[in-house]
């Protein structure tokens, strides 16, 4: 029997419960922990399904803080580290750029000593930095970020990210700490907290509110439904090569202005209205600065070598996503109250 004990950061966020569920149902001998802050963006309603699973585990704490992250490693004596927490909002960290070095960089590598101090033994071990497509900058109107792809970050988020990639690398080569990277596109699905272009553009439909676009609308983002995301963590995690880098992405360009005006469309349909009232909503503002024009990711080294490919096409997927806003009213109207109910409205997207 394959018992394992994993940890994985960030477990009550967007991401991070769909890779928890994903475990769970796919590996029934696991025990999985889940250690989350519970910022604004980490919320257990979002594992309220499996919280009773006798193979899962819940642990409040703080990446930031080394004492008790080494404790946790000390008592828990994990095989493997699934890294998702993050501050990951890019408006954010242009208003507190050290929250995101605290966070990202100093979190990442407080996990880093702890699996290099308390691992006895490298092995069956492996460390797992989920990371992002922004690390590679900003690409013009052709050409894809590859594995080999330079970094060029742009925005505070980005660096952070990007030297926390560094630190990961880093460990690996100079300590030999068992790990792998993945760099991943836009996630787009169920859960996700709406200050992010999809689920706010849902939520401000669904109240008749202004739909902020930045710019021309005119920048690109490749995205991926974070279910397929989890499978490609779930692939990464069990079958990636130690040292290796993989970038996951779904091939599924889109300008955010004919995204947004394609999410209107369904939602026209899914409320019954006219067609075309919800296009009346879009209100260009004034641009983010150091906005990156398009991101765009090769994701052809994940499927040669590990088998990945997207499960549903970009239609699909977002109809399945609004219709868990829609049927799912309760849900985010706990998560939009309180200190942020304000805040996803007045701050603007990537």
């Amino acid at each position: 029997m394959d018992v394992k004990k994993i940890l994985i950061t960030g477990g009550a966020g967007f991401i991070g419960s769909h890779v928890i569920r994903l475990f769970l149902n796919n590996y029934p001998t696991y025990q999985i922990y889940n250690l989350d802050k519970l910022t604004y963006a980490g919320n257990l309603e979002n594992l309220k399904d499996i919280e009773s699973n006798p193979n899962y585990h819940f642990v409040k704490g703080d990446i930031v803080d080394a004492t008790f992250i080494n404790s946790l490693f000390e008592k828990e004596d994990f095989d493997g580290v699934i890294h998702l927490a993050a501050e990951s909002h890019v408006d954010r960290s242009i208003t507190n750029p050290l929250e995101f070095v605290m966070t990202n960089v100093i979190g990442t590598v407080n996990l880093l000593n702890a699996a290099k101090h308390y691992w006895k033994s490298f092995e069956g071990k492996r460390f797992y930095h989920v990371s992002t497509d922004e690390v590679y900058g900003s690409l013009g109107a052709t050409g894809f970020f590859t594995e080999e792809t330079s970094y060029d970050p742009h925005s505070p988020y980005s660096s952070s990210k990007a030297s926390s990639d560094h630190f990961v690398r880093a460990y690996n080569d100079t300590y030999g700490l068992p790990v792998v990277i993945s760099n991943c596109s836009n996630n787009y699905g169920s859960h996700q907290f709406p200050e992010k272009l999809i689920p706010l553009c849902i939520n401000n439909i669904k109240n008749n509110k202004p739909l902020p676009i930045y710019g021309n609308g005119k920048y690109t983002r490749d995205w991926l439904w974070v279910y397929d995301h989890a499978r490609a963590i779930d692939l990464v995690y069990h079958k990636g090569k130690e040292g290796e880098t993989y970038n996951i992405g779904g091939f599924n360009e889109w300008q955010n202005i004919e995204l947004v005006k394609t999410l209107c469309r369904l939602m026209d349909k899914k409320l019954n209205l006219e067609p075309g009232t919800n296009e009346q909503l879009i209100t260009f503002v004034k641009d983010r600065p150091g906005h990156d024009l398009r991101y765009a990711i090769d994701a052809n080294k994940i499927k040669k070598e590990l088998g990945f490919e997207p499960s549903v096409h970009f239609e699909q997927g977002l109809e399945k996503t609004v219709d868990w806003y829609l049927a799912n009213e309760e849900w985010l109207n706990n998560v939009t109250s309180g200190n942020y109910q304000n805040y996803y409205n007045e701050q603007y997207t990537s």
